[in-house]
Order: structure tokens, then C-alpha cells, then sequence
């Protein structure tokens, strides 16, 4: 009923041939000793041949790329001394001729001395929590790294330690003389001496450390290191270049899909160990009625494999031990409340995440009835006929809410990464006629237009669009191709992320392309390579710049560096040529404006908002006192604003906002997931920049019927 024709096969982004060439004509030298040094020369390769806009691979690559991993390792500036910089500096010009096929001996000559410094902070730690901080002294302490400098003795690293460590054991310190305030006269609660209590907080400081250098050792082994290695010399070409390890490649595969293979248990740390937090009913770990939320986790096992101890493992790098392929059996070492201990043997099976899905509500806006759709990411299940796609879930959702007689329709895109391309382009066409969507160009190619072919439309009432500072790449395509058309009307942030470009994932295995593109068997990882550049039907690139929108709303994140422009490895924008479409003229967008600003500016939330934003990302740059009373005045300043801020975005006046009739108890057979889905409604009602976005929409309405104007000049 909804679906579209194929689109050309471009939006495969299957690679063209003259992108890689020969390695006898690339100036690669010698074959690879090493796994390393295959990893190395297959990804310089790639990245000199196939990259849309590559970086030469010279001195002064090799000097950034140096600088950089060494932050990657120290950004506090704890570890190395200046000395280690001075000896390393010889290695500073090494790392492109590495590349290039020379032996690799940059990385083992830093990741030595890494390992020096590691223990030797180790130690430098331990003694300085083995003794009592005194918060009376009038002193500073400077957290970012970018404006300290490396260490120029022991003595001073040491020093740098002691200001670190005393910081961190003041903010555990007040929490508990809070929390001894807050309990006073309370019956049965016995206060503790001061004394007590900055011993308890060196204590909880001494924990965390523990596991800090727990997973330097057992995690960010030398292997992981060197990963990072290679993903900071990916990165450097542009910013969604990167380096996949394998379990990071599954990862990434997971997140487009909705769907992986584990046991269906979320995990949370609990003061050091993993726990189960909740359980999926009908998954592996429910099935088994030997675990129960509560129970720790303190190894896991692939098969016979030695088990892999979870000490210092963070909740996120323990889920990617317990994930895997369907059918393969993991092994918990479990730790129940009790202090029993077991093993359980479960074997893997597939677990949707219904909350990646998009879904639907209806607002009651006085007399109009406004459809809401909430779309967290454009996912695609390539893998099943019949996998997830949002293009077609978005679809179900509009004939839903088309069948409850809504006035008007909100896309609500805040936060969305992105993902297909393929399902940009047929959910745009839902909601024109026909025409371009979007344009894309490859590396010493003439641009592609990449089209909706279908005249029908599933949906021609009133549409917004919702974006913010996170809503990236797809969801920039999508919100640029309505608002080029005059289709929809982009209410959010100043502008969006700004990610313009296309990249695919590529095996490091052999040595072929076709090796390449077919190996689904990734011992030595992947590279998610840019290959091409997006630009707008109207020859605007959304990359750098983003998409501007047309109802601009005060946001909290409007003052960080947050967004592409400011990382200083992107592409530049650019334009193009437009495409040939017609534009229609739906909304009288300056009467729209003046009526939101008119808003905005007499209600004191969003008056708040902006100042808090900008006082904030001020704040974020201090300098910290070490001295009690003044830690405690800034801190409540901080605690204050934030708290006030977080009652800004709840509007006093919520919003009447339902599920579709049939769908209240669409998760009844499931707690866990009927909880989520009614605090994500919950959540909604208070939500201050959707109020605003539907009152925007109830202006939209009372416009009239929709000038429909085929043939004008887009804006």
C-alpha cells in the first residue's frame, strides 16, 4: 500500500571501480610482519585510495596523528612526564612511513613507556590516599587536560596526583556531610566524626581507582591500545572514518538493526560489579530460572574458552562479551546476593529492542487532535526479508494516526543519529508527490540524485518536523529535503549536527576488493570509510552547517561545542548544483515565526533556559576549589542550575497526550518494557519544546487549507 519502487542501486554505495588501485602503484613498501602491521598498511590503503577527501599521509599527518594518541593515552596529563614526550619525539615523523610498510616501532616504543608510567602512578595513588586530605587550604585544581601541561619531574606529577585525588575525595566528602545533615535527629542514625568521614570518602575515592587501573590492565590491554592507534588515524581524515575492531563492528551492525543475539538481561554497575538490572521475559537468561536481577556477574565465557574476568570491566564492554552470534553458547559465572556462586550456561538467541522502533501518540490540543511520531533512529534490518525498516514502520504509524482523524502530524527526529539511506529517501516519499531527495557526490564523481519515484502520497495534512543539536546525517536529510520542498515546518535547535557525508563498512581481510566487500569473517576488524558527500535538492552540502531551523527554540546544548563544525578534523561544506524540483509553498513561515518568538519570549522557562545554557558551558571551563566552603558555594550554584534547568524542560501545563486506542497494553505479557513505555508517555507531557512545537502546529491549522502553490521557487 506504502511501499516504494527500488531505488538505483547508488544507495547501495557499492565502490566504483578506480577507487582502489593497485598496491604496487600505491608506494607501499614490503609485506606485513605483523597483525599489526597489516592492520596498519590495510588501513593507510584505503584510506590514500578510497577516502572521498584524503589527507596526505606525509610528516605532518604523522605529527598529528602522534599528538593525538598520546592524548588518547594521558588527555589528563597523569601519566607521562615531559621527558617521555622528549625521548618519543623521534618517533613524531615515523608513524607515516609505518604506514607506508616500514617496520612498526612507534607504537611498541610509546606503549612501553605507557606501561611504566601505569605502575608507577599505581603507586603514587595508593600513597597519597594512604593518607587524610585537609580542605581547609585556599587551592585549585585544574581537570582539563588541553590546558595543563605534561609533567616536568616526579615530583610535580606527583603533585598533580595529589590535586586530582584530593578533588575527588572533597566531592565524596560533602556528599556525605550532606547526607549526615540531611539524616540528623533521625531515629536510629548514628552521626560520624569528620575524621570518619574523609576516611569513607578516600575509601569510596581508593575504589574507584582500583578499577580504573583494574581495567587499564585487563581491558585496555595492548591490543586495545593499538586499536586506538589505528582509529585516531582514521578519525583524523575526517570524523566518521573509523577503525571497528570486530566486537566493535558487531556492535555497530546491532545498533542499525534493532536486533542482536544475547540473553535478554540489561546490566547496571553497581559499586564496582556488574549486575542484572532487569530481565527480557521469554529470553535466555528468563528461560533458565537461574538468574535473577540482583545477581552479579563475575566472568563471562564463550564455550570452552578461558573465561574472561569482568574486574574493572565497564557495563557497555561487559554487554559485548555476552552478546554474540544466535545459537552459540555463553557461560556466567554468577555471584548470587546470598554469596552463592554458580555457573550458568545459556545459549544465545535474538532480542529486539522495541525502544530503537517508531512509534506513535496522540495530543489533544484543545480542539485539534495532533498526531505525534517518535523516531529514535533510521534503522534497517538488512539482514531478514522481512527485517525492521523505519521507513515502513513510519508508514503503519501515519495510517494509524490518518485513521484517528488527526489535524496535523509531528515527526519528532531530536537526538537521531541517522542510519539508512535507502529508508530517508522512501520515508520522504511518503510525504511528496515524486522528486529528488537528496544529491550524492563520490570522490571525482559528478553528483548523483537520488530520487522518490512513487506520485503517491500517504500523507498531505500539515507536518513539523522536530531536530536538535544531536539529529545527524539521515535525520538531516530527511528535515532538509521538507524543508526545501516547503513540505514540513523544522522546529528545534539553531541547527543540526552536521554530519554530511556517506561512509560504508569495508573488512580489513584480504588483500582484493572483492575479498574486501564479500568477508563476512573480520579477524583483523573494519573501517567505516566516507566515500561520498550529501548535499540538498537545493546544491547545499548538510555537512558543517547542518540544517537551519525554521523555528529556532532555546536549547540547552546551544552553547556547547557539541556539533560537527566544531571538531577540527571535519569536511568543509560546500555546494553543488540544485536538482530540478518543484517546490510548494505550504506555510506562511514568517507569521509562524513571529507568533513562536512572541511565545518564547513571554514565558519565563524559555527566558531561563537560554540564560542557564549560557552560564553553563562558562561554568563547564572553571577552575576548581579545593577549599571546602568555596567548593561547596560552586558546587550549589552548578546544582542549582542544573536543577533549575531540568524544571524548565517540564512545563507546568502538560500536555494531554495518549497511546493510539488498542495500544495501552501493548507490552502486558512484558513489566519491564510496559514501564519503559509509559514513562517515555509520561516523559512526553512535560516535554517544553514539544508543547511549543504543538502550538506551532495549532498556528499550521489555523492557517487554513494549505496553499498548495505546484511550480514556485523553493525557499
Amino acid at each position: 500500500m506504502f511501499s516504494k519502487k527500488s531505488l538505483p542501486i547508488i544507495l547501495l554505495l557499492v565502490l566504483g571501480g578506480g577507487i582502489f588501485y593497485a598496491v604496487q602503484s600505491s608506494g607501499y613498501t614490503n609485506n606485513p610482519r605483523t597483525k599489526y602491521e597489516k592492520i596498519l598498511r590495510s588501513v593507510g590503503e584505503m584510506l590514500e585510495e578510497g577516502h572521498y577527501s584524503p589527507k596526505k599521509i606525509d610528516d605532518e599527518f604523522s605529527k598529528t596523528i602522534f599528538k593525538k594518541f598520546l592524548q588518547q593515552l594521558d588527555g589528563d596529563k597523569t601519566y607521562f612526564l615531559q621527558s617521555d614526550i622528549d625521548a618519543l619525539k623521534k618517533y613524531e615523523t615515523k608513524i607515516d612511513d609505518e604506514i607506508h610498510g616500514q617496520e612498526l616501532q612507534s607504537f611498541y616504543a610509546i606503549n612501553d613507556i605507557y606501561n611504566k608510567r601505569v605502575d608507577q602512578a599505581e603507586v603514587i595513588y595508593k600513597e597519597i590516599l594512604d593518607k587524610p586530605f585537609e580542605f581547609t587550604k585556599d587551592e585549585n585544581v585544574t581537570l582539563d587536560g588541553e590546558k595543563l601541561s605534561y609533567a616536568k619531574n616526579e615530583a610535580e606529577l606527583k603533585e598533580s596526583w595529589r590535586k586530582r585525588l584530593k578533588y575527588m575525595t572533597l566531592e565524596r566528602y560533602v556528599d556525605l556531610l550532606e547526607q549526615q545533615e540531611k539524616n540528623k535527629g533521625k531515629e536510629g542514625f548514628i552521626a560520624k566524626s569528620n575524621t570518619d568521614l574523609e576516611k569513607e570518602a578516600r575509601d569510596k575515592v581508593s575504589k574507584v581507582m582500583e578499577k580504573t587501573f583494574s581495567r587499564i590492565r585487563n581491558q585496555f590491554t595492548e591490543e586495545e591500545r593499538f586499536n586506538a592507534l589505528v582509529n585516531e588515524i582514521a578519525t583524523t581524515m575526517d570524523p566518521h572514518t573509523t577503525f571497528f575492531p570486530p566486537k566493535e563492528k558487531r556492535a555497530f551492525d546491532e545498533s542499525m538493526s534493532g536486533r542482536f543475539y544475547g540473553i535478554g538481561a540489561s546490566l547496571k554497575d553497581d559499586d564496582g560489579q556488574i549486575k542484572i538490572a532487569t530481565i527480557v521475559t521469554g529470553a535466555p537468561a528468563w528461560k533458565s530460572g537461574e538468574i535473577q536481577v540482583g545477581d552479579a556477574i563475575t566472568k563471562v565465557g564463550q564455550g570452552n574458552e578461558e573465561p574472561t574476568d569482568l574486574t574493572g570491566y565497564t557495563v557497555e564492554d561487559a554487554v559485548k562479551l555476552i552478546r554474540g552470534k544466535k545459537g552459540t553458547e555463553v557461560k556466567l559465572f554468577i555471584k548470587k546476593s546470598d554469596g552463592v556462586s554458580k555457573i550458568v550456561s545459556l545459549i544465545r538467541d535474538e532480542i529486539v529492542l522495541e525502544e530503537t522502533f517508531a512509534r506513535s501518540a496522540i495530543i489533544n490540543a484543545g480542539s485539534k487532535k495532533i498526531g505525534y511520531i517518535y523516531l529514535p533512529e533510521f534503522y534497517a534490518d538488512w539482514e531478514r526479508p522481512n527485517g525492521a525498516r523505519c521507513s515502513q514502520d513510519v508508514a503503519k504509524e501515519v495510517i494509524k494516526l490518518k485513521q484517528q482523524n488527526v489535524d496535523g502530524i509531528t515527526i519528532d527526529l531530536r537526538n537521531n543519529g541517522g542510519g539508512s539511506l535507502f529508508d530517508v529517501i522512501q520515508m520522504a516519499g511518503l510525504f511528496i508527490k515524486e522528486g529528488p531527495i537528496v544529491q550524492v557526490k563520490g570522490r571525482d564523481e559528478k553528483a548523483q540524485v537520488l530520487p522518490d519515484r512513487d506520485k503517491s502520497v500517504l500523507y498531505d495534512g500539515p507536518l513539523t518536523v522536530m531536530v536538535n543539536e544531536f539529529s545527524a546525517s539521515a535525520s538531516e536529510i530527511f528535515a532538509a529535503a521538507m524543508q526545501d520542498y516547503g513540505r514540513a515546518v523544522i522546529i528545534g535547535s539553531s541547527s543540526t549536527y552536521g554530519k554530511g557525508t556517506v561512509q560504508r563498512n569495508i573488512s580489513l581481510n584480504g588483500d582484493k576488493l572483492g575479498e574486501l566487500l564479500a568477508s563476512n569473517n573480520n579477524d583483523l576488524g573494519a573501517l567505516k570509510l566516507t566515500l561520498q558527500k550529501f548535499y540538498r535538492v537545493n546544491g547545499g552540502s548538510t555537512q558543517l552547517k547542518g540544517v537551519v531551523s525554521d523555528i529556532v527554540l532555546p536549547d540547552q546544548y546551544e552553547y556547547l561545542k557539541l556539533r560537527e563544525k566544531d571538531d577540527a578534523d571535519a569536511l568543509p561544506w560546500d555546494e553543488i548544483q540544485k536538482a530540478d524540483y518543484i517546490g510548494l509553498n505550504e506555510y506562511n513561515l514568517n507569521a509562524l515565526k513571529t507568533a513562536s518568538e512572541q511565545r518564547v519570549n513571554n514565558n519565563p522557562g524559555f527566558k531561563l533556559l537560554r540564560e542557564d545554557a549560557q552560564w553553563l558551558s562558562k561554568a563547564n571551563d572553571k577552575i576548581y576549589s579545593l577549599q571546602i566552603d568555596k567548593f561547596r558555594a560552586e558546587r550549589k550554584q552548578l546544582a542549582d542550575t542544573y536543577k533549575q534547568m531540568e524544571n524548565i524542560l517540564k512545563q507546568p501545563n502538560n500536555l494531554d497526550i495518549s497511546f493510539l486506542p488498542g495500544e495501552e497494553n501493548r507490552f502486558k505479557d512484558d513489566q519491564a518494557k510496559a514501564e519503559r513505555s509509559k514513562q517515555w508517555l509520561k516523559n512526553l507531557t512535560t516535554d517544553i519544546h514539544l508543547g511549543e512545537a504543538i502550538n506551532v502546529m495549532k498556528d499550521i491549522i489555523g492557517q487554513g487549507s494549505l496553499a498548495k502553490v505546484e511550480g514556485s521557487e523553493p525557499k
